[in-house]
């Protein structure tokens, strides 16, 4: 059985089980009740927190490594500039197609029409960063201490300027990436190890969610969350392909057979950075992404890259001006566009970071903040399907990077599987000698 086949299965018997957890929930102090609680919190809980706690572990070094491999392998021909610039430029583009098709539809569907105020809970929102507070940030006084603190941004710096010393310290510098590479492959190797636990985490996350949540609170904000996967739907399967196919010539289809793991974590651990070491795996193997592209292009799209969010953000600004009954002129949607995509950029690596962009965009144009306790109940449901819209973006603008750069190999894009790429890999080449 293929692998995203089997985590396909671990998502749809965590969903059923949980919910059937959140059912029995209900008769308090019975035998059942305390049962479902046991395995909730003592079970369920604790294995997914580990596994995440796994993906999580091999974050910063992963990107550290394969950065400064990557760049070093650049830096030798000058083309690190142009790649940013490129990369940086295509995210920003499919962020503002993203917030534009989620005002356009979400005034269309009008979700918030008839909603009524008296569910209004108290929010207060996290302080976002100045744009002077974010330059200066993105520069580290202390590589180790951005590693400890998992600043994505100021190690993906301190790690090209690694890279591209490396490329310029002659014999000294060749000793120092071999060693680099070395350990890029056994991180790659541990990686491969959590991909054959990725199904029962899965399972594990997914029951402990919706044994929380049930569907009850989809019910009360179906138009809403309705309107919120529309349109990620929309992006995901619309936008993304259509680029794609324009930019590259390749084939939609073979690259959501070849994304499906790194979109299937995603949407299960709801973390672009939890997922980044699978989709790392997925560009470099399943993709046929050269691995100086994919280990630049997808850790910054991990911490910039949010589609997924600026849908959300779109969507839940006409909801709410239209449960206030707040008409929001041609400028101000002009202004959440804009702010959005830039926002997007400027609160890279806030925790929370959703909702203090989205306290930003209502405050751009005049909206309540308090109104995003409207949309809290069924946010963490949405964030699971926007992070997979995410962790999808940051695959295609890396495949389209690639492409471009003449660094993209067609037979493993095509011909990938499953099976070719997770399991060979814990195959000895030598079965004799074990």
């Amino acid at each position: 059985m293929k692998l995203s086949t089997k985590i396909l299965l671990g998502m749809v018997g965590g969903l059923l089980l949980g919910t059937l957890l959140n059912l029995l929930s209900g008769a308090e102090g019975s035998f059942v009740a305390q049962l479902s609680a046991w395995l909730v919190n003592s079970v369920f809980d604790v294995v997914g927190q580990i596994f995440v706690a796994s993906l999580k572990l091999l974050v910063v070094p992963l990107v550290f490594v394969s950065l400064v491999c990557g760049s070093s392998a650049m830096g030798v021909n000058s083309r690190m500039g142009k790649m940013a610039g490129i990369t940086l430029l295509l995210y920003m583009v499919t962020t503002a197609i993203a917030i534009t098709l989620a005002l356009l539809l979400a005034n269309l569907i009008d979700p918030g029409i008839g909603i009524g105020l008296e569910t209004l809970a108290d929010f207060e929102p996290g302080a976002a960063p100045s744009v002077k507070e974010v330059l200066i940030n993105i520069f580290p006084t202390n590589p180790i201490q951005a590693m400890a603190e998992g600043n994505m941004l100021q190690i993906i710096v301190f790690s090209i300027l690694m890279g591209v010393a490396v490329t310029h310290s002659g014999e000294p510098g060749q000793k120092a990436l071999a060693l680099f590479q070395s350990f890029n492959e056994v991180i790659m190797t541990m990686t491969t190890f959590l991909m054959h636990l990725a199904p029962y985490g899965v399972f594990c996350l997914l029951a402990k969610l919706f044994s929380e949540l049930g569907l009850g609170a989809i019910v009360d904000l179906a138009q809403y969350f309705l309107t919120v996967v529309l349109v990620l739907g929309l992006h995901c399967f619309g936008t993304y392909m259509l680029m794609l196919k324009a930019l590259t010539g390749l084939n939609p289809l073979t690259f959501l057979k070849n994304a499906r793991p790194a979109m299937l974590f995603g949407f299960s651990t709801a973390s672009s950075n939890a997922t980044m070491p699978v989709t790392m795996n997925v560009a470099e193997k399943r993709m046929g992404i050269d691995i100086g592209i994919a280990s630049f292009t997808v850790p910054l799209g991990a911490t910039i890259n949010m589609d997924g969010t600026a849908i959300m953000q779109g969507v839940a600004t006409v909801f709410i001006a239209q449960a206030y009954g707040i008409d929001i002129s041609l400028g101000g949607y002009l202004a959440v566009i804009a702010t959005a995509t830039l926002a997007s950029i400027g609160t890279a690596g806030v925790p929370g970071v959703g909702l203090i962009t989205l306290s930003m965009v209502l405050q751009q144009v005049g909206l309540p903040v308090e109104g995003i306790a409207l949309i809290i109940g069924v946010d963490r449901l949405l964030d699971m399907l926007r992070t997979a819209v995410n962790v999808t973006g940051d695959t295609m603008v890396s495949t389209v990077v690639a492409r471009w750069e003449g660094m993209l190999d067609l037979a493993v894009y095509q011909e990938v599987s499953d099976r070719d790429t997770y399991e060979k890999e814990l195959v000895p080449e030598n079965p004799e000698e074990g």
